[in-house]
């Protein structure tokens, strides 16, 4: 089929195939009550912890990156799941991480990022601590703090900084920027951060020690820092600047006032602080400020340029007593939003004048744009991409170079659809998008094609005028994009109660869980964990029916076939697999006409049936069975 699909839905959460949801639930559950945690190993090492960082870690593209031993996750998928189980608790009793290689990545600014990747083996490990610490934090972190965690993206970031803006009408920003942030940390302030946190698991805290000090091959054992590329260093980054988080807030938001106001709870779940922050700033003189966080990239909101100027010196002062950062000079100032842009996100934020507010006064609302190095690299890649399909190998590698210029497509209009002047940025692309493919395609550009959009295409390009096709296959309009105001998430929508996760995932298939438990307990111990884990995907996706009859199969009626079958070099990955039932499996395989009749008559397939039972058996080098 032409054009892209929409991601398929995942009806059930990965948490839930192994039986491990009520352990994180109850993490959580306990860390709001201030629950201190001296034994969060037992759930780490636990069986159910490991196979689900398994299943998690498999379909990251990173996953399959070597580290320093050569090895990705191919290698693991070759395991035999009680093995693979055994060694990483093994490994957890006395660990010692391997080698990190390190990869130097480009940055738009001709420098260079470092990154750390740790070895597959290793990687799994910190999934598993991962998983089990970051029910533990979330409910310690701040509201406002949005980068690398669950259910918070740049979108909800940038929810936050309009509210700041034309809500609160707060027209002077703090802009600060962390020199070297990442490599940065302080060790032993991370780790009494974590202790200070209630996570006084003495064995995993020594874990975590061996982590951040894990040799980088080729420099070194570091002293400091977190490398970027370590799969828990992202929830290590966040425990950091909670701290800073937290201490902003108590300068004027969270600042306990005489009189206690009673609760109000908006449509959303969000509290309703007004009365709160009115009384904050008639009887006191503390300087308004609210901070708004993507991972080290943060700004602080304020009322007055005095406010902004104090809060500016005593955030610097802060970050390098308290965490033993220092700011970049060059990039830390503060900014008159009426006056100038402010950089936030791939974005450039402004407060523009707009009409009057009932009392008389100006009123002010935001103005975002595309920032320079946003539209730099976007122009880069638009011209890299239509390069890649003006000169394909083949037929096959140029509906790929198309697919991938379209998926940068609908990747940019997603991300940048929140900035108010989205439409006037990229249309100053879309003319010489269209000259550039004009020229280097000639003949091969259509305007119209006799095969029809997907649904998802149709419902968001259809009516395009700048859609134009290349055999047949769209080639998505760069300007054609509508700006959507940034949407808060409802303060209930939570992965870690049940309440939250209903509204997260509101149409549920009904699977069977009682045998999906059954299965999640019970692996074929002589297969791969690949093998078992895909078993399980299956049984969902197809939810719990056979691939041929669709109908719901039962405990002892669960095949899981190999298309090709290991002897002619098939695997155990999941598009080698499909579920299929007791019967339907003797079929497949069948090779005297005795038992290919007996089981057709007790199956009674259908046409269609069986047209896919015969596409099943040519994979097998089998012949087809004939209609009776």
């Amino acid at each position: 089929m032409t054009g892209l699909r929409t991601p398929k839905k995942a009806y059930l959460r990965n948490a839930e195939y192994y039986d491990f949801q009520n352990v994180l639930d109850n993490l959580y559950a306990l860390s709001k009550k201030e629950m201190i945690f001296t034994d969060l190993m037992k759930y780490i090492s636990s069986e159910q912890n490991i196979r689900l960082a398994y299943r998690n870690i498999k379909g990251n593209t990173g996953s399959r990156t070597a580290g320093a031993d050569n090895k990705t996750i191919s290698h693991l998928a070759k395991w035999e799941i009680s093995a693979l189980i055994q060694h990483i608790q093994k490994k957890l009793n006395y660990y010692q991480p391997q080698k990190v290689r390190r990869v130097e990545i480009p940055k738009g600014n001709g420098k260079t990022r470092p990154l750390g990747i740790p070895t597959i083996m290793d990687r799994l490990i910190q999934q598993c601590i991962l998983q089990v610490l970051e029910p533990v934090c979330e409910a310690k972190f701040f509201e406002r703090s949005n980068g690398f965690r669950p259910n918070r993206n740049a979108e909800q970031a940038m929810a936050q900084a309009y509210k700041c803006i034309q809500i609160q009408h707060l027209y002077f920003v703090v802009d600060i920027d962390i020199k070297g942030f990442f490599d940065n940390v302080n060790h032993g302030k991370l780790l009494k951060q974590m202790w200070a946190m209630g996570i006084r698991d003495k064995k995993l805290l020594t874990i975590i020690s061996c982590m951040l000090k894990a040799e980088v091959a080729g420099i070194g054992f570091p002293d400091k820092g977190t490398p970027q590329g370590g799969i828990i260093s992202p929830l290590l980054s966040n425990i950091v600047l909670n701290e800073l988080d937290w201490w902003i807030a108590s300068q004027f938001e969270r600042m306990p006032t005489k009189r206690q106001y009673s609760q109000q709870i908006a449509k959303n779940g969000t509290e309703i602080r007004g009365h709160v922050y009115s009384s904050l700033r008639k009887y006191t003189n503390l300087k308004e400020c609210f901070i708004v966080r993507y991972a080290d990239d943060f700004k602080i909101f304020c009322r007055s340029k005095n406010d902004a100027d104090k809060m500016f010196i005593a955030t610097k002062m802060w970050l390098k007593e308290r965490l033993g950062l220092e700011i970049s000079p060059e990039k830390s100032k503060v900014v008159n939003l009426k006056r100038s842009y402010s950089e936030f996100l791939g974005l450039k934020l402004k407060a523009t004048p707009k009409g009057k507010q009932p009392n008389g006064e100006t009123r002010y609302v935001v103005q975002s744009k595309l920032n320079d190095k946003s539209m730099k690299e976007i122009a880069e890649k638009l011209k890299s991409g239509i390069k890649e399909i003006q000169k394909p190998a083949n037929d096959a590698e140029e509906y790929k170079a198309v697919m991938r210029y379209n998926s940068m497509i609908i990747g940019w209009h997603t991300y940048y659809r929140i900035a108010t002047d989205v439409n006037l940025d990229l249309n100053k692309y879309a003319f010489l998008v269209h000259r550039a493919l004009k020229r280097r395609l000639k003949d091969r550009l259509k305007r119209t094609s006799d095969v029809p959009l997907s649904p998802f295409l149709k419902a968001k390009y259809g009516k395009s005028r700048q859609l134009r096709y290349v055999k047949k296959h769209p080639i998505l309009p760069i300007g054609y994009i509508k700006h959507s105001n940034p949407m808060f998430k409802k303060k209930i929508i939570n992965k870690f109660t049940a309440e939250g996760r209903t509204e997260i995932h509101k149409q549920l298939e009904n699977i069977n869980m009682g045998v999906l438990h059954y299965l999640m307990l019970n692996p074929d111990m002589g297969k791969s964990i690949e093998y078992n884990d895909n078993r399980l995907s299956l049984y969902s996706a197809q939810q719990g029916k056979c691939a041929v009859t669709k109908k719901p199969l039962e405990l002892g009626d669960i095949h899981c076939h190999h298309k090709i079958s290991r002897k002619l070099g098939g695997d155990d990955k999941y598009q080698n697999l499909v579920i299929v039932s007791e019967d339907v499996h003797i079929l497949i395989h069948a090779t005297t006409a005795e038992i290919i009749i007996t089981y057709l008559g007790k199956l009674k397939l259908d046409k269609r049936q069986l047209s896919k039972v015969n596409s099943l058996r040519r994979l097998l080098q089998l012949e087809a069975i004939k209609q009776s």
